[in-house]
């Protein structure tokens, strides 16, 4: 058969290096798809989003440099090959393009050259496929912005206009008029042929995970009224088509109103009204419990009611995280083969959040730890949880943590970010905090009382700005130079439990009282939009115990360093011996930003005996509790060398102890402390026989900021019968289910011995 651009040619062109036939598009506007029978999301029929509407691509000429080209555009990291004959099923519509040549390098398909749109002699039986490396691009991620097209981008805000006195006094809105920013300039939409699932679209898009039917006759009657009264000038306004958005049309399951069939103007044109005899669409969403008022309850059983199945991990901000899972009474991560909106968006609604805005693929907040229990989710939309979607085992298709799924999710707009700011700081990161708050009815800006002032508190206060997590705590800001008017203290005592969205949200004292007064004592912070992550290795812990009779001979340097039980102070050194249950531990840093040392090495301690400097006084805490938490022994470790021991293949070592070296343990990396090094045990020599808690606590005093203090700890259940030990069930603090483990506060407790 004869072609329009003979292949010989085409490579002649080419090698003279010739420009390309032509150029379908300007680059990086045109979306593939891949499309056809069998479930993985790597391999189909390569189909081309053109004018609105999708259509294939011709196989003549295509070989292994065009697929490669598709599948980058697609997110995957490479072609392993392509199949000509429609072998994935003939398609449908417009073959868009045809004699596609690429030289392997671009970065879309629309920089390649081709016949031109439409401009094909093809049959559907030609319709090219692909298949595609199954590892994901790092880096990338699906995004409402990225999925809308030409007409989609000009509808830019959505809003709703509280009509009501009684929802106007609400925050966050939950009710009112649909208004809708359309090429800069809000408009209503039209009441007619509205729906229930649009009414979803616009509630997921605020951040609420679900929509009630509103009283549409009564607002009919506040309508009404208004087009009566001449003052309103509202019967002049709906006259005027720019007023409306005419119609929209969406399945509920949209991630964006955009998404749906909207009509902004009559298909008539300007000679025919936009909603005659209609009003604006009227909406009334429910809010997630973290925001609702605390005395509101929901009117019906909802998914978020009961313990989640589902949770979000490591995001610096409200509603973004890396999803994990519940299964078989563990937590475990999803793998990023087929997410994307939609099922990401089961999942915020599910946590009472609204729709997804983003959906994110190879472990971009930070690699999990355990099982990868599922993979290949494959939701409708519509589905209550992640438990009703279709799905495989995350171990059927060899998943790596390094593809570890992630979601950011639409959270309603509060307006706490309005009601703290930071001021005196050499960048917008950091300052003094202030916030404003009600004083004698009048609401007033004023400094946050430095007095009990730590990470916690740090990290609502960043979590509020938007500015992510705190790198720093500060209690002495006495060169940040405040906002003039603001220096009164006009909150103290403030004590967070780590998950409120506001500081106004935490204790604190009723009448203020600050012990250090005002001024320099005032409380400041100093945010950043990545944090480390140190989670232990609960199994290495398990594998390696074991107990040593060891003499006090060898024990000089240990005893300096208070690594063992204070009955050692009062035996006949150098006879006798301690009982130590020896370990190893390995530390691995799952966040997105190296972990290092509190203070520079100008700072670090130099200890003589084992000649070695500390980064971090304490380290980690090791101890051996009783089954309700008394503590029977312990022990600590510093942190006298935080290096990389290892990194996983690609990773380069960063940091090393050697020669007084940098200190630190980067991404991805971990350090591992052997059972053979001194100060690696806990000295049970006065502990008798029994079954104990023991429990090795990582980063004990919050000294470095961390993206999730929650898995800092972990605990095996011990048995000790006078001459051997056993740990096992060795797991993380968020490893288990609420109700197997003890809440942040009551594990602060035992850590602290008070129970």
């Amino acid at each position: 058969m004869m072609r329009s651009l003979p292949a010989t040619l085409s490579l002649f062109l080419l090698l003279l290096g010739l420009a390309p036939p032509s150029r379908p598009q300007s680059p990086g506007t045109t979306k593939l798809r891949l499309v056809g029978p069998g479930s993985r999301p790597e391999e189909g029929r390569l189909e081309v989003l053109h004018q609105g509407q999708w259509g294939t691509v011709c196989d003549d000429d295509f070989a292994l440099q065009e697929a490669t080209v598709a599948c980058r555009q697609l997110g995957f990291e490479a072609a392993l090959t392509w199949a000509h004959s429609a072998k994935y099923g003939q398609g449908e519509g417009p073959i868009w393009l045809d004699n596609v040549h690429c030289a392997g390098t671009e970065s879309s398909l629309d920089q390649c050259g081709s016949n031109g749109w439409g401009v094909s002699d093809c049959s559907h039986s030609e319709d090219v496929g692909v298949v595609c490396h199954p590892q994901r691009q790092r880096g990338l991620s699906e995004k409402v912005s990225n999925a809308l097209g030409p007409q989609g981008q000009r509808l830019e805000e959505v809003r709703l206009k509280p009509i009501l006195a009684s929802t106007r006094r609400r925050s966050p809105v939950t009710e009112g008029a649909v208004e809708v920013k359309y090429e800069g300039h809000w408009r209503q939409v039209c009441d007619q042929s509205w729906t229930m699932n649009n009414s979803r679209v616009v509630c997921g898009m605020l951040g609420f995970p679900s929509e009630l039917p509103a009283n549409s006759h009564y607002y009919r009657k506040v309508w009404n009224l208004k087009m009566k009264d001449p003052k309103y000038r509202l019967k002049s306004l709906t006259n005027k088509n720019s007023f409306w958005i005419h119609r929209v049309n969406c399945l509920g399951t949209e991630p964006h109103m955009a998404n749906c069939q909207v009509q902004v103007a009559p298909a008539q044109g300007k000679l025919h009204p936009a909603c005659p005899g209609g009003m604006h669409a009227v909406v009334s969403c429910v809010a997630g419990p973290r925001f609702r008022p605390p005395k509101v309850k929901p009117r019906r059983k909802e998914p978020w009611a009961e313990e989640p199945k589902v949770r979000l991990r490591s995001g610096a901000q409200v509603g973004e995280g890396r999803v994990e899972v519940l299964m078989n009474r563990q937590w475990g991560t999803v793998c990023d083969h087929r997410w994307n909106l939609i099922s990401a968006s089961v999942v915020c609604r599910q946590l009472g959040f609204g729709s997804a805005r983003e959906a994110l693929f190879g472990a971009q907040l930070g690699q999990g730890l355990g099982p990868i229990h599922l993979s290949e989710v494959r939701c409708r939309g519509h589905e209550r949880t992640l438990s009703d979607c279709v799905t495989l085992k995350g171990s059927q298709n060899g998943c790596q943590h390094e593809n570890d799924a992630a979601v950011r999710c639409n959270v309603p707009d509060m307006g706490f970010q309005n009601q703290v700011r930071l001021a005196g700081g050499r960048s917008p990161e950091e300052g003094v905090v202030e916030v404003q708050v009600e004083v004698n009815g009048v609401q007033r800006w004023g400094s946050v009382c430095s007095d009990h002032w730590g990470l916690t508190e740090a990290m609502v206060a960043c979590r509020q700005l938007g500015l992510g997590f705190a790198n720093h705590a500060i209690k002495d800001t006495w060169y940040w130079q405040g906002t003039p008017g603001a220096g009164e203290v006009v909150m103290s005592g403030v004590r967070c439990a780590g998950t409120e969205l506001a500081l106004q949200q935490c204790q604190r004292h009723g009448p203020v009282h600050c012990s250090h007064g005002t001024g320099r004592f005032s409380a400041g912070v100093s945010c950043t939009d990545s944090a480390p992550d140190l989670v232990m290795n609960a199994r290495l812990v398990q594998e390696t115990a074991y107990l040593e009779d060891r003499p006090l001979s060898l024990l000089y340097c240990a005893h300096e360093e208070n690594c063992l039980s204070q009955s050692a102070d009062r035996m006949d050194w150098p006879y006798g011996h301690r009982r130590l249950l020896r370990f190893s531990t390995q530390i691995h840093n799952l966040g997105r930003a190296d972990f290092r040392p509190k203070t520079g090495r100008h700072s670090w301690i130099w200890h003589q005996c084992h000649r070695h400097y500390h980064s971090i006084e304490v380290f980690t805490h090791y101890d051996l509790l009783t089954l309700n938490g008394s503590k029977v022994a312990e022990g600590h470790k510093a942190s006298f060398c935080l290096e990389d021991t290892n990194c996983p293949t690609g990773l380069q070592r960063r940091y090393a102890c050697a020669n007084f070296g940098e200190q630190g343990v980067t991404v991805g990396c971990w350090d591992t402390y052997r059972h053979d090094i001194d100060c690696q045990w806990v000295d049970i020599t006065d502990v008798g026989p029994g079954d104990y808690i023991f429990q090795v606590v990582v980063n004990p005093k919050y000294e470095v900021a961390e993206s999730d203090f929650s898995n800092n700890m972990m605990r095996c259940r011990c048995k000790y019968d006078g001459h051997r030990v056993w740990l096992h069930n060795c797991h993380t603090g968020d490893s288990y289910p609420a109700d197997a483990e003890h809440s942040l506060e009551q594990e602060q407790r035992l850590r602290n011995n008070l129970i």
